[in-house]
């Protein structure tokens, strides 16, 4: 089965076929650095990490994009009220988010643009828009006229409209129409440049589209990011894309949903966070990597304790059964590279369901319960071949069991531990036990 994707440009299933065959170009609207990200924000981090794997997976040379936002009001608010620059708060977060990133199990983006290195190409672009009829000056600002693109609202499948009644769009006088959205922004307070419309700083809708063309110079494959941003930032993207470039940006746009708090948005304005920097541990990192990965990806999460603990409990039972096949091959000398084509073949189909992961999820339990029956019925070969069957599906979703090999050490007590059991020798046999459990072994 080929993979399908649902395309919110297209609001349907779609096969997935790459513009250039083999090479996939995927971007996705990164974080404003001005705060410490929650575990909502985790979820487009953890979920893209995971589309990059697993379109790694199936050969594709994937090239994963997600840029930094390092100019904005929030970011000039919080340089203000500490009394610092712009990009000393920028650069603090930035750091933080990368941090995040890596306790959930994500890999950094292939390419990291940040904002405030494509100003002049954003004022060139501005100023084309402007050439062209699609943007007009206004009082030191500069807007887009939406009127001028006729397909506006594609990508949220809303008529001019129904978006004015959606949009958060306050009344302002300088704009033609209250859909009109700002591409310059007049400024005196904060961080601003230079430009022919005077002194200012880019609008957010229009970053992400110059940055996109410089770095890959044409329509990507995937343009990505979080429900919330369907509409109006990606929105505006295309528009703008259309306007001059006369695509949509990208073939596929993908959007996850949002990850609540006990049925309530979580948002750092109404203090309702969960941080992912408080998290205890790099476990704890893998168990909300577990419940934002094995939850359909277009749905919301209400995040409770309890949903925490059942995942916590999926994790363990799969540490347990990974970490006890893999001591007792190495206390055999059980050396298996390969891996069971029916598990694999099962995992794919599922994943190229538009990510079926609940399917996925029980083809991991299924193997977990032929791991634990091969160890008891000693089936050495076998135990081997679904362990590293079950490595494999782990790696591509991007979960990590922490289980290490035994050093040459550890192994030798195991032994003795072993041996001390077989001969019915208690008493030694405990102090090998307790030497096992101190360094987690058993």
């Amino acid at each position: 089965m080929p993979l399908m994707i649902y395309n919110s440009l297209s609001d349907k299933l779609e096969e997935f076929k790459p513009i250039h065959e083999v090479k996939v170009n995927m971007y996705v609207c990164g974080p404003t650095v001005y705060n410490y990200i929650h575990i909502g924000n985790a979820r487009p981090v953890i979920f893209y990490d995971m589309l990059k794997r697993y379109l790694t997976f199936l050969g594709y040379d994937v090239t994963y994009a997600s840029n930094i936002t390092d100019v904005d009001d929030k970011i000039i608010k919080k340089a203000i009220e500490e009394n610092k620059t712009e990009h000393e708060i920028a650069s603090f977060y930035e750091n933080a988010f990368f941090e995040a990133v890596k306790k959930v199990g994500s890999n950094k983006p292939d390419i990291i643009p940040h904002a405030t290195d494509y100003i002049e190409e954003m004022i060139n672009f501005i100023q084309k828009l402007v050439d062209a009829g699609y943007a007009y000056e206004s009082n030191g600002d500069v807007y887009f006229r939406v009127s001028k693109v006729a397909d506006y609202g594609c990508l949220s499948n809303q008529v001019s409209e129904d978006l004015n009644q959606g949009a958060r769009i306050s009344i302002n006088d300088n704009k033609e129409n209250p859909l009109d959205f700002a591409l310059w922004k007049k400024t005196d307070e904060g961080i601003k440049w230079n430009s022919p419309f005077g002194m200012g700083r880019p609008g957010w809708h229009t970053e992400c589209v110059v940055m996109n063309h410089k770095l890959f110079n044409g329509e990507i494959d995937i343009h990505g990011g979080g429900m919330d941003l369907k509409f109006p930032h990606h929105e505006n993207e295309i528009a703008q894309c259309e306007a001059l470039y006369h695509h949509h940006l990208a073939k596929y746009w993908i959007h996850v949903g949002r990850l609540d708090l006990q049925g309530a948005k979580m948002s750092k304005s109404l203090g309702n966070c969960l941080y992912v920097k408080d998290l205890n541990s790099t476990k704890d990192g893998m168990i909300l990597r577990c419940l934002i990965l094995f939850a359909p990806y277009r749905s919301i999460i209400s995040y409770s304790e309890a949903l925490k603990e059942q995942y916590e409990k999926e994790y363990e039972k799969w540490q347990r059964a990974y970490k006890q096949a893999l001591y007792e091959l190495q206390f055999n000398n059980v050396i298996e590279d390969a891996i069971d084509e029916k598990y694999i073949n099962e995992f794919k189909e599922f994943m190229n369901q538009d990510f079926n992961v609940q399917n996925v999820l029980t083809v991991i339990n299924n193997i977990i319960k032929e791991m634990n029956t091969s160890l008891r019925a000693k089936k050495y070969t076998q135990l081997s071949i679904v362990k590293n069957t079950l490595k494999t599906i782990l790696d591509v979703l991007g979960i990590s069991l922490f289980v290490e090999p035994m050093t040459d050490e550890q192994l030798n007590v195991y032994k003795a531990w072993q041996e001390a059991r077989a001969n019915k020798d208690f008493a030694k046999a405990d102090i090998y036990r307790l030497k096992l459990s101190e360094w987690n072994i058993l």
